[in-house]
């Protein structure tokens, strides 16, 4: 019997040992709103908000066995269909990784942003490098961001119900659009895309778009 427990011991040691776990901040903006009633939010449905970008930096963790401490990355992706919505075909991606990661860190950010992005990087039509900076701040509305990846920028501010009202019955209509993130909703004051690669650049303002906050997964 001890010999048996030792062995299971042993067994669930491996399995903790071997499980790798990545945390950070999370900023995702999009050219629907979020924060909607579903009187508004019907209105966008199949019309708008096909494209979007989803930023994570990492504080503390690894993936494929590759640490990516204080790293970050960026994907900006155009969709089938409305963000949120059952899509009926792969997205198109363009990745962004931190200027300051090494070929093996690149290769990871890459894989991590194809694995979190799901249908939406599923075809990635072009990788680049570039100074990332990604920044949630505590700020006392708690709903401050800033993102900056070469091409890319976010900006967003606290949403103020009373003002960014407009059906009177908003709530958080959309789930955040990758897995493991603990986010709340935020209006963008800039979103914007200047890049090659996909089939539109834009630049977006004044939408109630954008979770900010944190991601934690194993992987």
């Amino acid at each position: 019997m001890r010999t048996c427990l030792s062995v299971v011991a042993l067994l669930v040691g491996v399995s903790v040992a071997t499980a790798e776990e990545i945390r950070g901040q999370y900023v995702e903006a999009r050219t629907c709103d979020v924060w909607v009633g579903a009187c508004f939010a019907n209105a966008e449905m199949h019309q708008t908000g096909k494209l979007g970008t989803l930023a994570w930096h990492i504080e503390k963790g690894s993936w494929d066995g590759v640490a990516l401490d204080g790293l970050s990355v960026v994907a900006v992706v155009e969709a089938r269909d409305t963000l949120g919505l059952k899509q009926s075909g792969s997205g198109r991606a363009v990745i962004i990784v931190d200027e300051r990661a090494n070929a093996r860190q690149r290769e990871a950010l890459v894989k991590m942003a194809r694995k979190l992005g799901g249908i939406l990087t599923q075809e990635v039509v072009r990788v680049d490098t570039a100074p990332i900076f990604i920044s949630v701040s505590r700020c006392p509305e708690g709903g401050c961001a800033l993102v900056e990846a070469g091409v890319v920028r976010i900006e967003t501010r606290c949403i103020h119900p009373d003002e960014d009202s407009v059906c009177g019955h908003e709530d958080n209509f959309y789930a955040p659009l990758t897995p493991g993130v603990h986010a709340r909703s935020a209006m963008v004051t800039e979103h914007s895309f200047t890049g090659a690669g996909l089939d539109k650049t834009w630049k977006d303002a004044n939408r109630r778009g954008a979770y900010i906050g944190t991601f934690s997964l194993d992987n």
